[in-house]
């Protein structure tokens, strides 16, 4: 069909099962954080899934499977006891994370299959589509290997749609806000809550307490579950195998080294470049942007048209298509706006302007007295996008160099309460200037081996290069509050043109959990 646009090329259950099982499994983090890891991983699927964005939840689900099945068995602490409840509740909700994978799996093929079938035929209709198709994958060919934004036209890039994000991100919250409470006056309590989302009991809970707040029926789930004992009774392709490979190796201890001075000075921070996509060659290779896609095809008829015609295009900008229903799901994807050193994807994280300030009026008291203070930034996905929306001061221990965190299971109880998720840190340097100790370094890579895109504020707004500064921290055997590591570029700026844009007017608060100790 002469003039028509081929979506962009989805991904197979194939590539993206690969890319899940691609990633760094180092037994010297704690284990602590490995679960830690494993609960970020389900909550990402539960929101990616309720967005219907199957290709990157079918990738956590896998990434989690993995990890819990394969790799935290074989950590060093698996058997500590007080590691044994933590690694033993994972493993629980491995029956109901096979059977989301099962569910997610068709749809993911079908989708890939029918991306083949319109290709060949316009291959047929048009000799010249080779040429088209090199060209356009010679210039996206990092977005085509990301499962959040492959074959999905309506992606948007987040420098340009920062008041877009916004509108989005505080009729979300809202909504999320309103659904929570929902469950509270359903009679759900905060542990019931958390346990069904995490075991995937609940793959449309919203949904179901927006009916007039009618219960669950229980022989509905009674079926469910056995029918994900039935699966794990069976054989499937899609299990984590290779319980016992060996794990990946690391580099050897090395000699302790103690530096007890301060004078170490940290070499300059590279500035991240910025992602540059090629605007005319990516709108001659997508369709327009749309504030909803476009209806499913039907599985038969029709089939070619679908795929091949652009829908029409919005009367409405996007801005005003945004719906104002509060139980509206999201129909905006922001692509990645960064990419790690390795060629990895990170999503847009998008800060308040005014936080920094603001929490450096709350850290004052602290600060007068030369002691430093920590809080942590917490918010939510939407979009394949990230927003901080709330600063939460943990219990806390500080000196003038130094700050610790303290009952640390309040904070993370806190929040589950709120279904926050943890972005990164923040915390001052009351005697020192803006940069990132080698004691901040080690903290900040147990967060960014949680997450990616997670960041440290230090005034400046900071993350670990990968490679090499992630496994220059990672084999660091070294002690001392101050001590160089091999690597110049051990972290850089993560603010424009890296992965993180402040967004006017993103509303966020400032929550204090238990109290100071000082």
């Amino acid at each position: 069909m002469a003039g028509s646009t081929l979506i962009p090329k989805p991904m197979s259950v194939k590539e993206i099962s690969a890319k899940a099982q691609d990633f760094g499994f180092n037994p010297f983090i704690a284990l602590k954080y490995w679960l830690r890891t494993a609960d970020t991983l389900l909550r990402e699927a539960h929101i990616y899934e309720q967005e219907e964005n199957d290709q990157q939840a079918y990738l956590l689900l896998m990434r989690y499977a993995t990890l819990v099945a394969e790799k935290l068995p074989l950590h060093p602490a698996a058997r500590e006891p007080e590691n044994r409840k933590g690694l033993n509740s994972a493993k629980k909700t491995l029956p109901n994370v096979i059977a989301r994978l099962e569910l997610l799996k068709p749809r993911i093929t079908n989708r890939y299959d029918s991306w083949q079938k319109t290709l060949e035929r316009r291959r047929e209709a048009n000799a010249a589509i080779n040429n088209d198709r090199s060209h356009f994958q010679s210039h996206l060919d990092l977005a085509a290997s990301d499962p959040a934004v492959a074959g999905n036209p309506t992606t948007l890039a987040a420098a340009e749609n920062g008041e877009l994000a916004v509108q989005l991100a505080h009729k979300e919250i809202r909504r999320r806000d309103a659904a929570r409470k929902s469950t509270r006056q359903a009679g759900v309590t905060e542990e019931e809550e958390q346990e069904r989302r995490t075991a995937g009991l609940w793959d449309d809970w919203e949904a179901e307490l927006s009916r007039d707040s009618q219960p669950v029926e229980n022989d509905e789930m009674e079926r469910n579950m056995e029918a994900t004992r039935r699966r794990m009774d069976g054989s499937h392709d899609i299990v984590p195998d290779g319980v016992g490979k060996r794990l990946t190796k690391v580099a050897p201890n090395r000699p302790v080294q103690r530096n007890g001075s301060s004078e170490y000075r940290y070499p300059s921070i590279a500035k991240s470049q910025p992602l540059r996509y090629n605007d005319a060659l990516i709108d001659a290779h997508r369709r327009p942007l749309s504030p909803q896609l476009p209806p499913k095809p039907p599985k038969e008829k029709d089939e070619l048209q679908a795929f091949e015609e652009p829908p029409e295009r919005p009367a409405k900008s996007l801005h005003e298509a945004l719906p104002d229903s509060m139980n509206s799901q999201p129909q905006f994807t922001f692509r990645p706006s960064a990419y790690l050193e390795n060629g990895n994807p990170l999503r847009t994280v998008f800060l308040p302007p005014t936080l920094r300030d603001r929490f450096l009026q709350y850290a004052a008291p602290n600060t007068r007295a030369n002691l430093e203070t920590c809080g942590m930034l917490c918010g939510t996905l939407i979009s394949n996008a990230l927003f901080i929306s709330r600063v939460v001061i943990p219990e806390q221990e500080s000196t003038s160099d130094t700050c610790e965190t303290i009952n640390e299971s309040a904070f993370f109880d806190y929040c589950a309460s709120e279904d926050l998720m943890v972005l990164g840190w923040i915390h001052t340097h009351p005697s020192q200037t803006c940069f990132m100790s080698s004691r901040d370094l080690h903290t900040h890579c147990g967060y960014q081996i949680m997450m990616p895109e997670s960041i440290a504020i230090v005034w400046g707004v900071f993350r670990l290069t990968d490679p090499p500064g992630m496994q220059s921290v990672l084999n660091c055997r070294k002690t001392g509050l101050f001590h160089p590591h091999d690597e110049s570029n051990v972290y850089t700026d993560a603010l424009r043109p890296g992965h993180v844009f402040e967004a006017e007017g993103l509303e966020f608060e400032v929550h204090s959990v238990g109290v100071w100790t000082r």
